[in-house]
């Protein structure tokens, strides 16, 4: 991953690291966003599960 940032760091195409840039950072978003409504939903799944288990 470090190397894939050097590259864009020496890349003289400045259109394509501006649009590699932009592809990371929506991926990111995508990832970050799916992540909370994953976590939010274990949450509630552990929250029905736990007085059982006790």
């Amino acid at each position: 991953m470090l190397s894939f940032f050097r590259r864009l760091m020496l890349n003289n195409n400045g259109a394509t690291a501006v649009e590699c840039t932009l592809i990371v950072s929506l991926i990111a978003v995508a990832a970050i966003a799916s992540m909370r409504s994953v976590g939010s939903k274990v949450s509630v799944l552990m929250g029905s599960v736990s007085p059982t288990l006790n």
